[in-house]
């Protein structure tokens, strides 16, 4: 945890927060780290005393720290120096769809599309999916938001392996760029991607997997950190970042309209929400009643999600999200999602630049 980042963002406890109280969190322990960032350690809230630890440089500010920590604390624990063959007969006892399985296919496709294209040992299948989608559909929410000058302190939520905020730094070399997820496997190979090395599984077919391990010369690496962070209960104060960006993250979440009002409470008067979503609704995410469309087709909107954002920003007062209307839109942004050599998922997303009012 960088302490630039600390002192810029001055992050709340969540569980006050959930209970309408700001209270502040503090370094409490120092463990491992340097004049510049903490590796390890521990925050505490001022008011309640919860604990916050601090792993492998990510600090874990969510309201259930133990939940989070027994789902994905071995993600941190794994290691990543095994030989191929031991990795390969390990991924093959434990087996198919086992959690082993499942992190090893998430960390593929996210960390691939984010650093793909810098991986000296990557060739694309001719007709096949190309790495660098997210960062394609930021590039396209930037320039419907229009350019923006006077950036110091910018979100990107849901950042999943973090290539977009090291993208967001590029952009902004006055900001300060904070990525938060709540995937630790996929925070640890951010992090590290900030000392220059990517590693990670690449899924081939199957579980047949190829440890892949390059360096990278990423920009503006010093003014990037990432937090476990849950964007259902997110740990800033009012009108605390600039620009809020979340990519793909509003059919993930368990209410998409606590989402919006979270993020037009977090972002400055005239900032903005970039926002990307292909409407590719789950129960295991989200229950139907807050769906965002995909149900209700008898309406006049016929279950159009487009139908029902459109209402949340710019509807009724008595119904709209207070404080967030519509910029800009994209209808139809294709996104391709690699699954393996010989399978990849081709979303068509909405892209949204929304005006914090």
């Amino acid at each position: 945890m960088k302490l630039s980042h600390f002192n810029a963002f001055a992050p709340i406890c969540p569980v006050c927060r959930q209970g309408g109280r700001e209270a502040a969190l503090v370094i409490a322990d120092v463990a491992d780290g340097c004049d510049i960032a903490i590796t390890a350690g521990m925050l505490h809230c001022v008011s309640c005393r919860h604990e916050y630890p601090i792993l492998d440089g990510i600090p874990l500010i969510v309201p259930q720290v133990a939940t989070l920590i027994a789902e994905r604390g071995v993600e941190l624990l794994l290691r990543d120096d095994l030989p191929a063959s031991l990795e390969s007969l390990i991924g093959d006892a434990i087996g198919p769809e086992s959690w082993f399985d499942m992190m090893r296919q998430v960390q593929s496709t996210y960390v691939w599309d984010g650093y793909g294209d810098l991986d000296p040992d990557e060739v694309v299948s001719p007709g096949g999916p190309v790495p660098g989608a997210a960062r394609r559909c930021l590039s396209a929410l930037l320039a419907l938001a229009g350019p923006r000058a006077g950036m110091t302190r910018l979100l990107d939520l849901g950042c999943a392996a973090g290539r977009t905020s090291f993208d967001l730094a590029e952009r902004h070399p006055e900001a300060l760029v904070l990525g938060a997820d709540i995937h630790l496997g996929l925070l640890r190979i951010a992090q590290r991607a900030t000392t220059g090395q990517i590693a990670y599984p690449r899924r081939r077919i199957g579980l047949v997997y190829d440890r892949r391990r390059f360096d990278v010369a990423l920009k503006g690496t010093a003014r990037v950190d990432f937090w476990a962070c849950d964007a259902m209960a997110l740990p800033f104060r009012d009108a605390q970042a600039d620009l809020c960006v979340g990519l793909n993250l509003l059919d993930c979440v368990p209410n998409p309209r606590a989402l919006l009002e979270s993020l037009a409470r977090i972002t400055r008067p005239e900032g903005h929400v970039l926002l990307s979503t292909p409407y590719d609704w789950s129960t295991r995410a989200t229950p139907v009643a807050n769906w965002l469309g995909g149900h209700s087709q008898r309406a006049d909107h016929q279950g159009a999600g487009e139908a029902f954002l459109h209402a949340l920003l710019n509807g009724a007062p008595d119904h709209a999200v207070a404080g967030l209307g519509l910029h800009a839109e994209q209808a139809d942004f294709a996104w391709h999602t690699r699954l393996h050599e010989r399978s990849a998922v081709q979303y068509r997303t909405h892209l949204m630049a929304l005006a914090r009012r």
